[in-house]
């Protein structure tokens, strides 16, 4: 059977630029929630968010790609020729006609529709760019990838609300394990820091609305978590059949085994109350994976910091993993980095890797009043240096899309 590695990595988040300072200050606790500075936010109820600092795309394109281009398609471009650098992949001798991308979203360019609106209201058609529409076209993240790294495999993008990052990575796997390709470059990108996506999450009272202390306003599973911090950011995994990366002598860092997606056929916005999807698929990701419950170590939870979610995600852990439910670990990175939409699962499966890597499980931060809902391990506050083999990646979306995902440390003799 074709096996599927990890060996490259790349992450835009508001706790870092590049995987290391990412990974770094993810395990540190370190919060990225701040008041939001993309915009005047003065007279919104919610007046903070996990925002991308000093992020420069001239890093990764040159001035005239960047003016034609997308915060989304910026940061694409970035963590793609991050994972492709880090896995020491020369597309230069590979053929390219095997090389993939999967880099999903959920908003898209609606931020950019949303300023170019206002452009052509105030200042009429001549304003507006010839490039707007290609720029924000959702699978403008990933044809901006394919076109500049000058990859020729499938180029897909896919969008599943808040599971996107996951279902990539889902995607990706069935393209390696069917053939259709050696590499595949996947991922999830979000960046619809804008007014109106940010209004209509407020009025959905989806949002903290914490303003005076940010940085504790994202609280997965806590008693008084009141929403989630809206955040954006990237990741991108270069994802390798194993048989190509062991004859290109490639650094691997984990196995991705397996995954499941799944409909709750319930709600819009809230998931089915018993977990019934949720449940489902992690179950299929088991299956898939070859695995048995008993096996996991640690689950990187889709932990929003809403009340619903959060009491729904543990009801379904347990239903699925019985007793083994309190013998887990289960992380939240959204603490940290926010919720990030169509990028959270791609983000959280850098950190599984990377926790797979080191043996350390990132916290879940501000878990200061437990909920009698949730009463699992949280890894509360502060990281657990502790060996772990294997790790679940969840990610459940709007609209009752349900996508999880496992990944195995890496034995070279396996």
């Amino acid at each position: 059977m074709t096996a599927v590695v990890v060996t490259g990595l790349g992450a835009i988040t508001a706790i870092g630029n590049d995987v290391p300072t990412f990974w770094r200050n993810l395990t540190a606790g370190v919060s990225g929630a701040g008041p939001i500075t993309a915009f005047d936010a003065s007279e919104f109820p919610v007046r903070i968010a996990c925002e991308v600092k000093d992020f420069d795309p001239l890093a990764y394109m040159d001035r005239k790609l960047v003016r034609r281009t997308v915060r989304p398609g910026h940061f694409a471009l970035a963590v793609a020729r991050q994972a492709v650098a880090d896995a020491g992949l020369d597309l230069e001798v590979e053929d390219t006609s095997r090389v993939g991308i999967v880099l999903n979203t959920g908003g898209g360019g609606i931020g950019e529709v949303e300023c170019g609106s206002h452009r052509l209201s105030e200042k009429g058609p001549h304003s507006i760019s010839p490039f707007l529409v290609p720029a924000v076209m959702p699978n403008n993240i990933s044809c901006l990838v394919s076109i500049e790294l000058r990859v020729r495999g499938p180029v897909i993008t896919s969008t599943a609300a808040c599971a996107s990052g996951n279902m990539a990575l889902w995607e990706a796997h069935r393209f390696l394990k069917m053939g259709d390709a050696d590499v595949i470059i996947a991922g999830g990108v979000e960046a619809v820091i804008t007014p109106l996506p940010f209004a209509a999450l407020g009025r959905m009272g989806a949002l903290s609305r914490r303003n005076d202390d940010p940085q504790h306003a994202s609280r997965p599973f806590d008693a008084e978590r009141d929403g989630f911090v809206f955040g954006e950011g990237a990741a991108a995994l270069v994802l390798e059949t194993e048989a190509h990366a062991r004859a290109r002598g490639a650094r691997i860092y984990a196995e991705l085994l397996g995954g499941c997606a799944t409909g709750d056929a319930y709600h819009v916005t809230a998931p089915e109350p018993n977990g019934d999807g949720a449940i489902r698929a992690m179950r299929g990701a088991l299956r898939d994976a070859g695995l048995i419950p008993e096996e996991v170590d640690v689950i990187f939870a889709h932990g929003t910091s809403t009340p619903l979610n959060d009491a729904v995600e543990t009801k379904a852990i347990k239903a699925v993993f019985g007793e083994h439910a309190y013998r887990l670990a289960v992380s939240a990175t959204k603490s940290m980095v926010g919720h990030t939409l169509g990028a959270a699962g791609a983000i959280s499966a850098v950190a599984a890797v990377l926790c797979l890597r080191d043996g350390i499980i990132p916290p879940t931060i501000n878990y200061q009043v437990p909920d009698p809902a949730c009463d699992l391990d949280y890894v509360p506050n502060v990281a657990r240096k502790q060996a772990v083999q294997v790790a679940l990646v969840n990610g459940f979306g709007f609209g009752g899309q349900n996508a999880v995902v496992a990944l195995r440390r890496y034995d070279d003799n396996h």
